[in-house]
């Protein structure tokens, strides 16, 4: 199906135009994944979905994601588990959903760490009147490197619901960039480094991203498997 952009914003900020990012409340994780569920936890060949227990549901999705993240931390040194595991599943509609589902979910939260996380910045710009003037120098560019990053990330959503994987791949990417490119940048003051106030943010967004990045991967080499299965 082809999403515009515009529809992925709408959804996610309840509106129908994008705004400007930094006074925008975001959406709630899992509005966009909502649909995509797991075929075990409603498939009308099994079982109903009221027939479907509690704990069936939640041993599915733990699965699910226990496998998703598992296979991505296998693949990769700097995918973090942990973090993958804990925060798919804070998400409630997780517990239903299938693969596509917990990518979007991985960038809904990340949508909303890049919310947050520039309305930490503009707040270390204007109350902290002792900051030293290369740390705002640096908090500027974060600025603009969060902002960017979330126009992107909504274009990514957009991608992804369109089935447009590679795509979302590359936005995706350009994201964990942004925030590698906001951390590394307190590090570059001649004769000392100064300790960056958003090391958490920039690590949370660079491992959701990576989430939704990875899951993309997956899809896409399932994709190909498919194809080349098909022609012969």
């Amino acid at each position: 199906m082809e999403v515009s952009n515009a529809q992925a914003v709408a959804v996610w900020f309840g509106s129908g135009s994008r705004g400007d990012p930094g006074t925008q409340g975001g959406g709630r994780p899992g509005n966009l994944a909502r649909g995509l569920i797991t075929p075990a936890a409603h498939d009308p060949t099994t079982k109903r979905s009221s027939d479907v227990s509690e704990n069936e549901v939640t041993a599915i999705s733990a699965d699910i994601i226990n496998h998703t993240c598992r296979k991505c931390a296998d693949e990769s040194h700097v995918f973090s588990y942990d973090l993958c595991t804990t925060s798919l599943q804070t998400v409630p509609v997780s517990h239903v959903a299938n693969l596509q589902g917990l990518a979007l979910i991985a960038m809904e939260l990340a949508l909303n760490n890049a919310s947050n996380t520039l309305l930490i910045i503009q707040n270390l710009l204007t109350s902290n009147e002792s900051l030293d003037p290369f740390a705002v120098v640096c908090l500027k560019d974060c600025l603009q490197l969060y902002s960017d990053g979330i126009r992107t990330l909504v274009d990514a959503v957009g991608a992804f619901l369109g089935e447009q994987y590679d795509n979302a791949n590359i936005w995706l990417s350009a994201v964990m960039q942004a925030s590698d490119t906001c951390e590394e940048g307190f590090k570059e003051k001649e004769g000392e480094v100064l300790p960056s106030p958003l090391t958490n943010e920039n690590y949370n967004l660079f491992q959701l991203c990576d989430i939704a990045l990875c899951i993309g991967h997956l899809l896409t080499s399932d994709s190909t498997m498919l194809m080349r299965s098909s022609a012969t």
